[in-house]
Parts: structure tokens; sequence; C-alpha cells
């Protein structure tokens, strides 16, 4: 075992795919999900100070167990509140929701149709559901009808991001729900992305009209604009009622922090009442995709296409140098040849460093 993990870490050296976990201060940030900087704001910290002091550090079981507390009530209903869906179901993470979910719908009985450029956690998710799969092009919704008119399966579940994490356009919500609703299918629609960016922060699929469509299931992770930890899927009462009993990953899962919880609660309070705060975020990403010559995308995460994983790796490593955080994003996260940047707006990001952080970017892109 020794032998082949040595050849793999060295495969990963000479072809610039090493990742490493390691602290990131004094830096500007372009490449945390902290997209409206609600992880260090003083209400959500005294929020999940609360929590901890009433319930302690961990939740202590699963959820069906004696691991559901007040604050993950309350944050059910946030949640609801925020996004318009009746109904919510709290999980550990925004992968652990996704895996749930799509189990919980699979088997052998029904289709699921995804885009190519869904989540990990959504494919992984579909491969161990054993379900039949269709995976058509990006945002490719006639690939998505003629999955859904060819298939023999009673059900169906077509699967998208509102908001995709690699290039950051939208996905075609309107067309995709009205081709489920055509098809009888379930549109699920994971909201990593779109929770506190889009529609005055309460998603793609409320800005859509789609908020409580019987044949509309999102999920979101409380990781990113909510500045916390954890995931949900909303939907209706009898979809939560199903999760709840079948769900793996909620049933034999330890619960959330309440902590996490309860700040995730606050954060989905704070961006329901400030709509300014994702339009701020918005206004930055433009101004950040401006700078460095891109257009811009649909949410935070902006990126610029560099070519091979070592070149990637290479401008990554000079901007962290220079003073500047960005994600990079190489196999297994992208194809071979298509390695990205990706540059993070963020409400709190002063214009300052906004505007120093972007030419770093610009100069490191043109001169490499």
């Amino acid at each position: 075992m020794d032998d082949w993990l040595a050849a793999r870490a060295a495969v990963r050296e000479r072809r610039g795919l090493v990742r490493k976990a390691e602290p990131q201060p004094g830096l500007v940030d372009l490449a945390s999900n902290d997209y409206l900087g609600l992880s260090t704001d003083p209400r959500v910290i005294a929020a999940a100070a609360g929590a901890l002091a009433g319930h302690g550090a961990g939740a202590r079981a699963s959820r069906v167990v004696c691991g559901t507390t007040d604050a993950h009530v309350e944050l059910e209903r946030a949640l609801c509140r925020l996004t318009g869906q009746d109904a919510a179901l709290v999980f550990s993470s925004g992968y652990t929701a996704n895996l749930g979910v799509i189990t919980a719908l699979g088997g052998p009985g029904t289709l699921m149709v995804h885009d190519a450029h869904v989540h990990a956690s959504l494919l992984d998710g579909i491969r161990l559901s054993r379900s039949p799969s269709v995976s058509v092009a990006h945002q490719d919704t006639d690939g998505m009808r003629a999955a859904l008119a060819g298939r023999t399966q009673p059900r169906a579940v077509v699967v998208l991001e509102s908001i995709y994490s690699v290039l950051g356009d939208a996905a075609p919500l309107t067309e995709a729900a009205a081709l489920c609703a055509e098809y009888d299918a379930l549109l699920l629609v994971d909201e990593a992305h779109g929770i506190g960016v889009a529609g005055a922060g309460r998603g793609a699929v409320h800005a859509a009209g789609l908020a409580g469509a019987a044949h509309v299931a999102v999920t979101a992770t409380l990781s990113k604009a909510l500045g916390s930890q954890g995931g949900a899927v909303l939907g209706s009462e009898l979809l939560r009622e199903h999760l709840a009993n079948t769900a793996r990953t909620f049933i034999f899962d330890t619960a959330l922090a309440p902590s996490a919880a309860a700040a995730a609660a606050e954060a989905a309070r704070i961006v329901l009442a400030e709509p300014g705060l994702a339009r701020r975020m918005l206004e930055n990403a433009v101004l950040l995709a401006n700078r460095c010559g891109t257009a811009a995308a649909a949410g935070a995460v902006q990126s610029i296409a560099v070519g091979s994983s070592e070149r990637a790796a290479s401008l990554a490593a000079g901007l962290r140098a220079a003073g500047v955080a960005v994600g990079c994003f190489r196999p297994p996260s992208v194809p071979d040849g298509v390695s990205r940047l990706r540059l993070t707006a963020r409400a709190n990001l002063g214009a300052a460093d906004l505007d120093r952080a972007a030419g770093a970017v610009a100069r490191a892109v043109g001169a490499a």
C-alpha cells in the first residue's frame, strides 16, 4: 500500500495536482465561499455562542435519536421563510443533504437526468442510488426533453445547480421546471451558490417564481453565503417526511452542531431582512470580473480559464506569494485542459482590497 501511495503522490506532483490544506493568514480573500461576510458578523457569532452555551459543543446523536434541538427546528423555519419553501430538513453538510435526497428518491424505478456540470456530491448520490441515469450536455434543455420523453421508468428526477460553481452561469430553471411539469418529473435544484446570492438572497428558485411548486425541490449548503456549516433539503411536507424516514445520511449521521444551526438561522434572518448584502456582493462581482478582463458570471464566483493544471497551480502560488488567495480548479474538479482560477466576490470586500487583488490577478494572468 505504501508503494502505491507514494507512486500516486509522485503522479500528482508531476501533473501539478497537489492540494494542501493549510492556513492562509493575512491574504486578501478571493478564495473562500463566505459571499456575504456573515461568518464573522457579530450577530451570527452571538447566535452560535448562545447555542453553544445552551446545548454544548455537539448534537450528541442522530436527529432521530436525541440530536434534534430547538436550534435545528428554528433553522428549518428560518430557511423556509428565506426561500419560500413549505418544509425543510437539515443535514450535517450540503454534501450529505445531496447524497441523502438523491439516494432516498432513487432506485431502479427512478430515472436521474442531470446536467454534466453538477457537483460531485450529486453525482455520487446518483451512483449510490443505483438509478438509471442520463447525463446531458451543460445547459442542454433539448437533451433533458429527449431523456424525459424516452424514459421507461415510472419516476424521474432532473438534477441541476441554480448557479454552477465552475463557470458561474445560471441554469434555465423556468424551462426545466416546465419540462418537468410536462413529463411528470421532479426538478431538484442545488442552490449552494444561489442562496444569499440570487433573487435578493432568497435564491434563484424563488426568483424564478418556483418556490413552493409541488414538482420542485431545493438543496442548499449553509457553509457559503450563510457563513456557517450544514446543509438542507427544502420542498413539500411529504418530501420532508419521506427523507426523515429513508435518507441514510440523515438517519445514521450525528446531527449538525446546535451552534452551527443557530448561526445559520441568524444568517438566514439577516439575508432576508437585508437584501442589500446580496446586491453589494453582486456589484463587487461585476467590478472584479471587469478589472480582471473576464465576462461577469451570474453569482459570486468568477473564473478565468488558464489551460493546464500546472499553469493554474503556478498562478495560484504566485498570487498567494503576492498576498492574494484565489481558488484553483484542476482535475478532478474539471477536465484536463480547462483548469481555471476561481475568484470569489464578497459583500464585505473593501474597494482598496478588491482593486489591489484584482490588479494582481490581471497582471499575473496577462504575464503568464
